[in-house]
């Protein structure tokens, strides 16, 4: 098949739209891929939803008007591709992730989107994971395993969004789960400080210095202590703001910068990874990457090295979950999110 898949991640930056060749095992080939940044006011309310999810009913004006306008931009990202597809991958924006309250919250109405693009969509690709006691998360290490076939193991795949996962790839297991922050505390500090999306390219964090008792307070987290598999709201580093508010603004970057990569260092790995692909927004960031080459022996290279399009794999692993769910084929596995059993999951909406 020949799938548009769609992922609008947890740093609020956009929609990515990727078409991926598949028929949910063998990935037999790749299309064309964009990125349609949200406009300012959508990314704003998109923001204020995070902090006003566990409140939200699904009848609030505002909840109604963003998904909308968020479907609508999804569809123009699909026509923005202007590619042959046979069907729809669609994520949704995550606003509010509670595994351990068996919630998961990704808005996105999939019917309209099918009526948009004239084409069947596959979407809710968490839900009965995380009602049957999975974490919901990470749902990428599928994908990753397909496209690593004949690379050197034991491989770690780690992406940087605004939440960081990682996929650890052995000779026959496969294990995966949140690390920590990835993006997020970076933009939402750069947001808030200075009025900037983001750290661009890392040059704030770069010319900063971490503080170290900070940092110590980070990752003395509790979710740190937890086993793999596992997974992260968003907003459950929030109070990391508080921490660094009186650091200068380049330490306060370096802190944070420094605290993604740390936490990835922190993840109970099976065996130590022989090498580390960096996936995501954050492998453009020079700070993050300079202080996982510090953290690990072994090498650490952007996804690029192996031919893959960082920018457009997360896009891509949604249409090859798409796949798995016109074919009933699980979306997750113990190892990857901690479901009971190989989790078949999503529904698809016709146009």
């Amino acid at each position: 098949m020949r799938i548009v898949g769609l992922m609008s991640g947890t740093s609020l930056d956009g929609v990515d739209a990727a078409v991926l060749e598949t028929d949910g095992e063998r990935v037999t080939g790749a299309g064309p891929a964009v990125t349609l940044p949200y406009p300012a006011a959508l990314r704003a309310t998109l923001r204020t939803l995070l902090d006003r999810a566990p409140a939200l009913k699904p009848d609030d004006a505002e909840l109604r008007d963003a998904t909308r306008a968020l479907t609508l931009h999804h569809a123009d990202a699909v026509r923005a591709l202007d590619a042959r597809a046979d069907m729809i991958g669609f994520h949704g924006q995550t606003i509010l992730h509670r595994p351990a309250e068996r919630r998961t919250w990704q808005i996105g109405d999939a019917a309209l989107l099918a009526r948009e693009a004239g084409l069947p969509v596959a979407h809710d690709f968490r839900t009965a994971d995380v009602a049957s006691g999975g974490q919901g998360a990470p749902l990428v290490p599928l994908y990753h395993a397909a496209l690593a076939a004949g690379l050197e193991r034991p491989l770690a795949v780690l992406n940087i969004g605004g939440v960081s996962n990682v996929t650890w790839i052995g000779e026959r297991d496969i294990l995966a789960c949140d690390t920590g922050p990835g993006n997020a505390l970076l933009d939402d500090y750069c947001m808030r400080q200075l009025g900037e999306p983001m750290d661009r390219d890392g040059r704030l964090a770069a010319a900063g210095t971490p503080h170290e008792p900070t940092l110590a307070a980070l990752l003395a987290h509790e979710f740190f202590k937890r086993p793999a598999p596992k997974s992260l709201d968003r907003q459950d580093f929030a109070h990391a703001m508080a921490m660094v508010e009186t650091l200068a603004p380049a330490d306060a970057a370096a802190t944070l910068a420094a605290f993604t990569a740390r936490a990835v260092a922190a993840t109970p790995w099976p065996a130590p990874p022989a090498r580390l692909l960096v996936t995501g927004g954050g492998r453009h960031n020079t700070a993050i990457m300079g202080a996982l080459r510090a953290a690990f022996p072994c090498p650490v290279e952007p996804v690029e090295a192996v031919g893959w399009n960082g920018d457009a794999l997360e896009a891509q692993c949604f249409a090859y979950l798409a796949a798995r769910v016109h074919r009933q084929l699980p979306l997750s596995i113990p190892g990857t999110t901690g479901v009971p059993h190989p989790m078949p999951g999503g529904r698809i909406a016709l146009p």
